[in-house]
C-alpha cells in the first residue's frame, strides 16, 4: 500500500519536475555551457571553445561596469523610496475608516498597471518636448531652458527610478498592511500607558514586530531592482550613449544586436553570482541582526 501511495505521489510529481527540466534547467545548462565558447547567431552551427575568455571579457567591459554602476544607483533610488513611502502609506491605511478601502485600490493600482504603458507615459512627461517642461516653462514660467531629463545619465536614472518607486509602493504598502495586522495592539497600548509619542511607538513597537516582513519586502526589492529592463529600454533605450544601460540591457545588447551569445551568456552568470552574493551578505546581516 505504501509503495503505491510512494509512486502515485512520484507521478503526480513527475510533469512538474519535467516542466521544471525541459524549460529552466535544460537552458541554464546550456546556457553555462555557451558562457565557454565563441557562440554568435550569425554562426550558430559552429561554436568555438574558448574556455574563460567571455569571462574575462566582462570584467575588462567598461560597459559591465557603467551598467553596475546604473543598477546601484537605481537600487538605491528606487528600494528605500518604495520602503518608506509603502510603510508610510500602510500605516496611514491601516484604520477602519470610512473610504480607507478606497485609498487602498488607489494605491495598488500602478502596481497592476502595465510596465509598457507606465514607461511610455513617463516617457511622455520627462521628454525634451514633454508635459513636465511644458508646465515648468510656458505655465509656471519656472524657467525659460528646457530641462533635458532623458539626455544626461543622473537625471535619466532619477526618473527612471521614480518610476520604480511609483510602481512599487502599492506593492509594499500590501504586505505592510499584512504584517500591520499581525501587530498586538497590547503593545501599543502598552506604549501608551508609558507616554510614547506616535513616532516612538512605530520606532520601538511597529517597526520590530514587522522586522522579518521589512526584510523580506528588501530582499524582494533588491532583486527587483537587478532585472530592471523594461522602464530601461523603453525610456532611454540605454543612452545616451550606452550610459544609462543596465545588466540586462546591455546582456540584450550583445545578444541581439550585436548577435554575441557567449559574452551574453558569460554576462548573465556574471550577473546570477553577483545577485546571489548580495542575497548571501543580506540573509547574514538579518541573522546578526
Amino acid at each position: 500500500m505504501r509503495k503505491r501511495e510512494g509512486t502515485a505521489g512520484y507521478l503526480f510529481f513527475l510533469p512538474g519536475f519535467m516542466f521544471f527540466s525541459l524549460f529552466i534547467l535544460y537552458p541554464l545548462i546550456r546556457n553555462f555551457i555557451y558562457s565557454f565558447y565563441d557562440f554568435r547567431l550569425t554562426d550558430i552551427n559552429h561554436p568555438v571553445f574558448t574556455g574563460v575568455t567571455n569571462y574575462k571579457h566582462v570584467l575588462y567591459d567598461s560597459m559591465f561596469w557603467i551598467s553596475l554602476r546604473n543598477i546601484l544607483v537605481y537600487g538605491l533610488i528606487s528600494v528605500p523610496g518604495q520602503m518608506i513611502f509603502g510603510f508610510l502609506v500602510a500605516y496611514a491605511l491601516h484604520q477602519n475608516r470610512f473610504g480607507i478601502k478606497l485609498f487602498r485600490v488607489v494605491y495598488f493600482l500602478p502596481v497592476i498597471t502595465s510596465w509598457v504603458v507606465a514607461s511610455l507615459i513617463f516617457k511622455f512627461v520627462f521628454m525634451d518636448q514633454g508635459f513636465l517642461n511644458y508646465v515648468i516653462t510656458d505655465v509656471l514660467h519656472v524657467t525659460g531652458e528646457t530641462i533635458s531629463w532623458l539626455s544626461e545619465p543622473g537625471k535619466a536614472m532619477f526618473v527612471i527610478g521614480s518610476l520604480g518607486i511609483w510602481k512599487g509602493v502599492g506593492w509594499v504598502m500590501v504586505i505592510y498592511l499584512a504584517a500591520l495586522q499581525g501587530v498586538p495592539k497590547d503593545l501599543y497600548e502598552a506604549a501608551a500607558l508609558d507616554g510614547a509619542s506616535t513616532w516612538e511607538k512605530i520606532r520601538y513597537v511597529t517597526l520590530p514586530s514587522i522586522r522579518n516582513t521589512t526584510f523580506f519586502i528588501q530582499m524582494m526589492l533588491i532583486i527587483g531592482a537587478f532585472n530592471v529592463f523594461t522602464s530601461i529600454y523603453l525610456i532611454t533605450d540605454g543612452g545616451p550613449l550606452h550610459q544609462t544601460e543596465v545588466m540586462l540591457t546591455w546582456m540584450y545588447e550583445k545578444a541581439f544586436t550585436e548577435y554575441d551569445l557567449g559574452y551574453a551568456s558569460a554576462l548573465s552568470y556574471v550577473f546570477a553570482v553577483i545577485i546571489a552574493g548580495l542575497t548571501a551578505i543580506q540573509f547574514r546581516l538579518n541573522r546578526q541582526n
